[in-house]
């Protein structure tokens, strides 16, 4: 087990509230939404509405990370993304780009994307860190330990919240050392990937002793399968948005930079609760 990463020399201030990342799936076969914005304009105008809702910022991907899920040609990936990012950043809106690609993540940033939302954390693409490194983006470094088709069994920890930021703080020193700058650096301990049921829980738990690395927390739970394990077994996706803002609420109490969500209505409103909770307390 090694050391965890020393924080870094000036470690970013905490954002004055948690921040909204809503999700933008242009893809066929997403596990939260079936498909519905695979389309460029679909995909353009379900961005500017989830603004509207109250997101600080979007997410587009187009490639699904649900478990089993195949790759996406590279090609395919960037022909889903760019133009998608291209039209809401012209529209004013501040978007990050869910990839593990490289060649796509440059060329989101060239579109006008301000962060990179990368679930491997670099491992995926060995070209990743240099892309970043140059870009300037923000980078989300999510903890991954395998693609979608395999990575249900390499769920196995001696200690999960232990073991994540062991893990994590292992990259952090790969992707500064290849130049990154630490304080562009945002992680997330990627619940739901090569993760149990309850090893989610536990991380959510101990979200202190990840935020205790000095680096600010993205936390996406949004519609997962642990959220539906507490559902009645026909219970539709969408009926894990009431969780997912719980989660919300709660991480945002414990002092998340951000989380990413499906339904941002629900979660805004749960952030909003919060604060005047906060601001009750200060008074």
């Amino acid at each position: 087990m090694t050391d965890p990463a020393p924080a870094p020399a000036a470690a970013p201030a905490p954002a004055a509230r948690t921040l909204v990342m809503g999700v933008v799936n242009v893809t066929p076969d997403s596990f939260s939404d079936g498909g519905r914005w695979f389309d460029a304009d679909a995909a353009i105008a379900h961005g500017v509405e989830l603004v509207a809702q109250g997101a600080d910022l979007v997410d587009v991907g187009g490639e699904s990370t649900r478990p089993g899920a195949a790759r996406v040609e590279p090609d395919e990936e960037l022909r889903r993304v760019v133009p998608v990012i291209r039209e809401l950043v012209g529209r004013g809106i501040r978007v990050s780009v869910d990839t593990m690609r490289a060649a796509t993540a440059a060329a989101a940033v060239e579109a006008g994307a301000e962060i990179i939302n990368d679930v491997s954390a670099g491992l995926a693409d060995a070209a990743m860190a240099e892309i970043a490194a140059a870009s300037g983006a923000r980078y989300v470094a999510m903890h991954w330990r395998g693609h979608s088709d395999r990575m249900d069994g390499l769920a196995e920890y001696a200690d999960v919240v232990g073991d994540v930021r062991d893990e994590l703080a292992a990259r952090v020193d790969a992707l500064v050392a290849a130049g990154v700058d630490a304080e562009r650096i945002i992680l997330d301990p990627g619940l739901g990937f090569a993760k149990r049921g309850e090893q989610n829980w536990e991380l959510l738990a101990g979200l202190d002793r990840l935020q205790a690395l000095g680096f600010p927390v993205l936390v996406g739970a949004s519609r997962k399968r642990f959220l539906g394990a507490m559902l009645p077994d026909a219970a539709p996706v969408e009926d894990r948005d009431l969780p997912t803002a719980v989660v919300s609420a709660l991480s945002a109490e414990r002092g998340a930079w951000g989380v990413r969500v499906h339904d941002v209505v629900a979660t805004r409103r749960a952030l909003d609760v919060v604060a005047a909770w906060q601001s009750g307390r200060r008074g």
